[in-house]
């Protein structure tokens, strides 16, 4: 019993030397994320097998409308070489919202979409999602994060396809 009372105090410990005052109101915010090109993203990503190659450049930017809360939005860019066929690319967007619970544990809420030429042979449909993710905002400076978190996004079309999809993301922020 007391190690697992010393182990939760030293993980508190942690959180609270980690914790930062407020993120102010008129702060830009400029932030990249790993993520899965599948989806219509703004992140960063890259996968290949049998010789078709599929990835995603992407980056969103914030402005904080209020203290820990920023309005977003993000463009990104995905393309497809299928090793036989036509190469595909599509551009994605997203805009939303992001608060910063207790100054470190970001909740996110936003609308993510894609379109672009040729996606639709690709992927069938334009996707649309509205994604909910929550994760931990680990502040190296006063004005770099780095962000584990995870993901639900919600299809919003039923055409391409009628499934969420869960996503772990590691996410790189600035704060200016």
């Amino acid at each position: 019993m007391k190690k697992t009372i010393l182990v939760l105090a030293l993980v508190l410990g942690l959180f609270s030397a980690n914790a930062q005052d407020g993120i102010e109101k008129g702060t830009i915010l400029v932030e990249a994320n790993t993520g899965n090109a599948m989806i219509g993203t703004t992140s960063f990503s890259f996968a290949s097998s049998d010789g078709s190659t599929e990835y995603s450049l992407g980056l969103d930017g914030g402005y904080f409308i209020a203290e820990n809360l920023a309005l977003k939005a993000g463009l990104g860019y995905q393309g497809f070489n299928p090793d036989q066929g036509e190469n595909v690319s599509a551009f994605s967007y997203r805009l939303g919202a992001k608060y910063y619970l207790a100054n470190q544990f970001p909740i996110t809420l936003d609308l993510t979409g894609a379109s672009g030429d040729g996606a639709e042979n690709f992927i069938g449909e334009t996707p649309l999602w509205l994604g909910l993710g929550g994760g931990y905002a680990w502040f190296i400076t006063d004005s770099i994060s780095i962000e584990p978190g995870l993901r639900y996004n919600f299809s919003l079309n039923e055409d391409f396809s009628d499934e969420g999809i869960f996503q772990l993301n590691i996410g790189f922020a600035l704060y200016f």
